[in-house]
Protein backbone atom coordinates (compact mmCIF):
# COMPACT_ATOMS: atom_id res chain seq x y z
CA UNK A 1 0.00 0.00 0.00
CA UNK A 2 2.94 2.37 0.00
CA UNK A 3 2.13 3.54 -3.40
CA UNK A 4 -1.38 4.10 -2.38
CA UNK A 5 0.36 6.34 0.56
CA UNK A 6 2.57 8.35 -1.39
CA UNK A 7 -0.78 8.93 -3.83
CA UNK A 8 -2.72 10.17 -1.68
CA UNK A 9 -0.70 11.98 0.39
CA UNK A 10 0.39 13.98 -2.78
CA UNK A 11 -3.06 14.81 -3.38
CA UNK A 12 -2.93 16.32 0.10
CA UNK A 13 0.19 18.17 -0.63
CA UNK A 14 -1.40 19.46 -4.06
CA UNK A 15 -4.70 20.96 -2.17
CA UNK A 16 -2.27 23.32 -0.37
CA UNK A 17 -1.05 20.86 2.90
CA UNK A 18 2.75 21.12 4.13
CA UNK A 19 4.64 17.36 3.79
CA UNK A 20 5.60 17.31 7.29
CA UNK A 21 2.20 17.63 8.57
CA UNK A 22 1.52 14.10 6.64
CA UNK A 23 2.24 10.82 8.85
CA UNK A 24 2.59 7.49 6.21
CA UNK A 25 5.31 5.61 8.26
CA UNK A 26 5.56 6.71 11.97
CA UNK A 27 4.03 8.79 14.56
CA UNK A 28 0.46 7.28 13.38
CA UNK A 29 -1.20 6.65 17.09
CA UNK A 30 -4.56 8.81 17.76
CA UNK A 31 -5.87 8.60 21.32
CA UNK A 32 -9.15 6.67 21.83
CA UNK A 33 -11.76 6.64 24.00
CA UNK A 34 -12.35 2.40 24.35
CA UNK A 35 -8.65 2.58 24.35
CA UNK A 36 -5.26 4.14 24.84
CA UNK A 37 -4.67 4.67 21.26
CA UNK A 38 -5.15 3.27 17.92
CA UNK A 39 -2.70 3.22 14.96
CA UNK A 40 -4.32 4.74 12.04
CA UNK A 41 -2.43 3.91 8.24
CA UNK A 42 -2.66 8.06 7.67
CA UNK A 43 -2.60 10.74 9.41
CA UNK A 44 -2.86 14.80 8.85
CA UNK A 45 -2.08 17.09 11.73
CA UNK A 46 -1.43 20.64 11.02
CA UNK A 47 -1.08 23.36 14.62
CA UNK A 48 -2.33 20.77 17.14
CA UNK A 49 -5.37 19.82 14.74
CA UNK A 50 -6.41 16.59 13.85
CA UNK A 51 -7.07 17.78 9.26
CA UNK A 52 -7.50 13.76 8.82
CA UNK A 53 -7.38 9.71 10.02
CA UNK A 54 -7.44 7.73 6.91
CA UNK A 55 -7.82 3.78 7.11
CA UNK A 56 -6.07 2.05 3.92
CA UNK A 57 -6.93 -2.06 3.59
CA UNK A 58 -6.66 -4.57 1.11
CA UNK A 59 -7.75 -8.15 1.06
CA UNK A 60 -6.88 -10.83 -1.48
CA UNK A 61 -7.63 -14.34 -1.09
CA UNK A 62 -8.83 -17.17 -0.82
CA UNK A 63 -10.45 -16.71 2.54
CA UNK A 64 -12.81 -13.86 2.22
CA UNK A 65 -15.31 -15.05 4.66
CA UNK A 66 -13.67 -14.55 7.65
CA UNK A 67 -11.47 -11.45 6.41
CA UNK A 68 -15.20 -9.45 6.13
CA UNK A 69 -16.40 -9.31 9.01
CA UNK A 70 -12.78 -8.93 10.78
CA UNK A 71 -12.34 -6.10 8.19
CA UNK A 72 -16.21 -4.87 9.35
CA UNK A 73 -15.92 -4.96 12.73
CA UNK A 74 -12.72 -3.36 12.40
CA UNK A 75 -13.60 -0.69 10.49
CA UNK A 76 -17.10 0.20 12.63
CA UNK A 77 -14.87 -0.29 15.82
CA UNK A 78 -12.28 2.33 14.76
CA UNK A 79 -14.41 4.89 13.89
CA UNK A 80 -16.61 4.95 17.11
CA UNK A 81 -13.40 4.62 18.80
CA UNK A 82 -12.23 7.97 16.88
CA UNK A 83 -15.47 9.76 16.92
CA UNK A 84 -16.32 9.43 20.77
CA UNK A 85 -12.71 10.52 22.00
CA UNK A 86 -12.76 13.82 19.68
CA UNK A 87 -16.55 14.19 21.21
CA UNK A 88 -14.32 14.08 24.71
CA UNK A 89 -11.75 17.16 23.20
CA UNK A 90 -9.10 14.61 22.93
CA UNK A 91 -7.53 15.56 19.21
CA UNK A 92 -7.74 19.57 19.43
CA UNK A 93 -11.07 20.43 18.31
CA UNK A 94 -11.45 24.42 16.81
CA UNK A 95 -14.92 25.51 16.41
CA UNK A 96 -16.28 24.85 13.01
CA UNK A 97 -14.08 22.30 12.23
CA UNK A 98 -14.24 18.69 11.41
CA UNK A 99 -11.35 16.42 10.42
CA UNK A 100 -12.17 14.37 7.86
CA UNK A 101 -12.22 10.51 7.99
CA UNK A 102 -11.66 8.55 5.32
CA UNK A 103 -11.98 4.19 4.50
CA UNK A 104 -10.30 3.36 1.45
CA UNK A 105 -10.37 -0.55 0.42
CA UNK A 106 -8.62 -1.99 -2.21
CA UNK A 107 -9.67 -5.60 -3.02
CA UNK A 108 -8.49 -8.09 -5.44
CA UNK A 109 -10.30 -8.55 -8.88
CA UNK A 110 -11.02 -12.07 -9.36
CA UNK A 111 -13.88 -14.66 -10.08
CA UNK A 112 -14.59 -15.63 -6.42
CA UNK A 113 -15.41 -12.01 -5.04
CA UNK A 114 -17.97 -11.98 -7.91
CA UNK A 115 -19.92 -15.15 -6.89
CA UNK A 116 -23.48 -15.02 -4.83
CA UNK A 117 -22.53 -15.89 -0.90
CA UNK A 118 -25.46 -18.22 1.12
CA UNK A 119 -26.27 -16.44 4.12
CA UNK A 120 -27.66 -18.65 7.33
CA UNK A 121 -30.99 -16.98 8.57
CA UNK A 122 -30.54 -18.96 11.94
CA UNK A 123 -32.90 -17.60 13.96
CA UNK A 124 -33.82 -13.97 12.24
CA UNK A 125 -33.84 -12.94 8.44
CA UNK A 126 -30.73 -11.75 7.04
CA UNK A 127 -30.93 -7.67 5.62
CA UNK A 128 -32.45 -8.29 2.54
CA UNK A 129 -29.89 -6.57 0.68
CA UNK A 130 -27.49 -9.60 1.64
CA UNK A 131 -29.37 -12.14 0.13
CA UNK A 132 -26.64 -14.16 -2.23
CA UNK A 133 -24.41 -10.50 -2.30
CA UNK A 134 -21.08 -11.54 -3.45
CA UNK A 135 -18.28 -10.57 -1.65
CA UNK A 136 -17.69 -7.90 -3.36
CA UNK A 137 -21.18 -6.19 -2.87
CA UNK A 138 -20.87 -7.21 0.72
CA UNK A 139 -17.81 -4.40 0.65
CA UNK A 140 -20.04 -2.07 -1.02
CA UNK A 141 -22.50 -2.04 0.66
CA UNK A 142 -20.13 -2.19 4.12
CA UNK A 143 -18.47 1.20 2.66
CA UNK A 144 -21.56 2.99 1.41
CA UNK A 145 -23.18 2.17 4.88
CA UNK A 146 -20.38 3.56 6.65
CA UNK A 147 -20.49 7.13 5.07
CA UNK A 148 -24.26 6.61 5.17
CA UNK A 149 -24.09 6.51 8.86
CA UNK A 150 -21.52 9.09 9.32
CA UNK A 151 -18.75 6.77 10.79
CA UNK A 152 -16.62 7.59 7.39
CA UNK A 153 -16.85 10.98 5.59
CA UNK A 154 -15.79 9.54 2.68
CA UNK A 155 -15.05 5.93 1.38
CA UNK A 156 -13.50 4.37 -1.61
CA UNK A 157 -13.41 0.88 -3.42
CA UNK A 158 -11.33 -0.51 -5.78
CA UNK A 159 -11.12 -3.81 -7.45
CA UNK A 160 -7.37 -4.74 -8.71
CA UNK A 161 -6.18 -7.90 -10.21
CA UNK A 162 -3.23 -9.43 -9.64
CA UNK A 163 -2.39 -10.02 -13.06
CA UNK A 164 0.17 -7.74 -14.87
CA UNK A 165 -0.64 -5.90 -16.54
CA UNK A 166 -3.00 -4.77 -13.55
CA UNK A 167 -6.93 -3.78 -13.89
CA UNK A 168 -8.26 -1.22 -11.92
CA UNK A 169 -11.51 -0.61 -11.48
CA UNK A 170 -14.39 1.40 -8.77
CA UNK A 171 -17.64 -0.54 -8.89
CA UNK A 172 -19.80 1.90 -7.68
CA UNK A 173 -19.45 5.54 -8.38
CA UNK A 174 -20.05 6.46 -5.22
CA UNK A 175 -16.84 5.17 -4.25
CA UNK A 176 -14.82 6.24 -6.51
CA UNK A 177 -11.33 7.50 -6.37
CA UNK A 178 -12.15 11.10 -7.61
CA UNK A 179 -14.84 11.72 -5.16
CA UNK A 180 -12.33 10.09 -2.45
CA UNK A 181 -9.96 12.92 -3.93
CA UNK A 182 -12.58 15.57 -4.28
CA UNK A 183 -13.52 15.08 -0.15
CA UNK A 184 -9.75 15.17 0.60
CA UNK A 185 -9.01 18.61 -1.75
CA UNK A 186 -12.55 20.17 0.18
CA UNK A 187 -10.97 19.45 3.95
CA UNK A 188 -7.93 20.99 2.96
CA UNK A 189 -9.79 24.36 1.14
CA UNK A 190 -11.70 24.29 4.91
CA UNK A 191 -8.26 24.70 7.10
CA UNK A 192 -7.23 26.85 4.72
CA UNK A 193 -9.81 28.97 5.05
CA UNK A 194 -10.36 28.65 8.46
CA UNK A 195 -6.23 29.63 9.40
CA UNK A 196 -7.25 33.07 7.47
CA UNK A 197 -9.92 33.38 9.10
CA UNK A 198 -7.49 33.21 12.48
CA UNK A 199 -5.45 35.62 11.28
CA UNK A 200 -8.34 38.19 9.86
CA UNK A 201 -9.79 38.02 13.24
CA UNK A 202 -5.97 38.68 15.21
CA UNK A 203 -5.70 41.71 13.57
Amino acid sequence: MAKLEALISDIFCEAGMQRDSIRTRFALELPGFFRPEKKWDLVVIAENQLIAAMELKSQAGPSFGNNFNNRTEEAIGSATDIWTAYREGRMGAREGFRPLLGYFFLLEDCKKVHRPVSNKDTHFPTDPVFKGASYCMRYELLCKRLVLERLYDVSCLTLSTNARPTSVRHPSPDLSFELFAAAIKSQVAKWIALRRASKTTLL
